[in-house]
This record gives C-alpha cells, sequence and structure tokens, in this order.
C-alpha cells in the first residue's frame, strides 16, 4: 500500500508534492500537515497528533469532508510525525513517503530523519522527500535510482559502516569502511541510471538529489 505522511515542514516543489499525494492509496497528516495536503488540493485520510496546529475551521472542514482524527496529548514522548509512521505501519504500508519533514527547527529535522531508523520499518520502502531530495537508510544492500550527474551521499549511523561496495557511483567503493562523523561519503555521483550499495555492517543513510542537469557542476569536497 502506498502511503504519503505529510508532516508540518516545509515544502520545496508542491507539484512534486502533489504527483505523491495522487499516487497515494493512504494520506496521512501529521497534525499541522493537514493543512500542506489541503493547499495541494487533497483532504488526508487521517490526522493524527495532538492538533495544536490547525484552526477550529480547519478541523470542521476535514471532518465534514469526511477524514478521520487520532488525538493524542500534547506531553507525549513521541512527535506526530512518529506516531503517524507507527499507524501507516499498523495499516499495512509497505511503501512510504515522508513530505513536508524538513526546514525550520534543525532538531525537529534531524529527528524527522532519524525516524528512518524505526524498527518497526523494517522491510518498509521509506523514503523522506524534500523537493528533488530524497533520504533513505541502507541497511544489507540497496539501490539508488536517478540520472547520470546526480549528486548522492552516503553517511553512516550509529558507528562505522563497513565493507561497503559499490557500483554505478563514480567514486567507487570495493569493501570500504565509512567512518561515523567522517565526511568521506558526501557528494559523489551517479555514472549509471541505478547504483547499487551493499556493505557488510552498519547503517548508511543516503542522501540522493535527483535531476543531475545542473548538478554536475557542484564539487564533490567543500
Amino acid at each position: 500500500m502506498r502511503t504519503v505522511i505529510m508532516a508540518g515542514g516545509e515544502i520545496s516543489d508542491w507539484r512534486a508534492g502533489s504527483s505523491y499525494l495522487h499516487a497515494a492509496d493512504l494520506i496521512v497528516a501529521a497534525d499541522g500537515g493537514a493543512q500542506h495536503v489541503l493547499r495541494m488540493g487533497f483532504t488526508p485520510h487521517v490526522v493524527i497528533g495532538d492538533m495544536d496546529s490547525l484552526t477550529q475551521e480547519q478541523v470542521a472542514h476535514l471532518q465534514q469532508a469526511g477524514c478521520r482524527f487520532l488525538t493524542y496529548p500534547t506531553r507525549k514522548n513521541e512527535t506526530d510525525a512518529e506516531l503517524a509512521l507507527l499507524y501507516a505501519v499498523e495499516q499495512g504500508a509497505d511503501q512510504i513517503v515522508i513530505l513536508g519533514a524538513s526546514g525550520g527547527r534543525i532538531d525537529h529535522t534531524l529527528a524527522n530523519v532519524l525516524l528512518l531508523t524505526l524498527p518497526e520499518l523494517k522491510g518498509v520502502q521509506v523514503s523522506l522527500v524534500d523537493g528533488q531530495q530524497e533520504v533513505l537508510l541502507i541497511q544489507g544492500e540497496g539501490t539508488i535510482q536517478g540520472q547520470v550527474g546526480d549528486p548522492v551521499s552516503l553517511l553512516p549511523l550509529a558507528g562505522d559502516a563497513e565493507g561497503i561496495t559499490s557500483s554505478g557511483l563514480e567514486y567507487a567503493l570495493d569493501d570500504d569502511t565509512l567512518m561515523f562523523g567522517r565526511t568521506r561519503g558526501v557528494s559523489n555521483t551517479l555514472i549509471a541510471p541505478t547504483a547499487h550499495i551493499r556493505l557488510r555492517k552498519g547503517v548508511l543513510l543516503c542522501v540522493h538529489l535527483g535531476k543531475g542537469d545542473h548538478r554536475r557542476r557542484q564539487k564533490r569536497r567543500r
């Protein structure tokens, strides 16, 4: 089941966001993310959170449109985005795209990125999308699809990532280690439409910047 989680952060590409919503079988809004869904001309199936970001008029409009509300107290251990992700998995989602998860407060952005490591998401295809940027987690093996020239960064999480072998990237890795906290994996480049990554140990956060036209001019190091 294709699911879109709409968080309440910034949207850098409204047209791309609308295309994801159009293809979704289930649209889950994390509280104020419902405003983004409405602006794109859609209605979320479910709104989850403490509802501190919606006006009474917006709530009434969504209720009239048949939207379901799952309300939680403001004082809780999970963010609204985490609750939305867990709900989607409980409903049987096997493909999840998270929109509106970045911008504004850096702690919120980092927390949303780290949600990709939730153990409940094992076996689920999950990516965080911000305009032309896609963030996903690679454990064991994974693929990156795009255009030749697209920048790709591989960042180890929770310690060193070991035994990494890649194909389809300009700076190839051959049973290499990317050390946690080091920047070696930043700004690699696709040299084929599909890159394959395998690793023996650890977790990689993959950031893929799509549309490989103008970014070919970017430097690998800053």
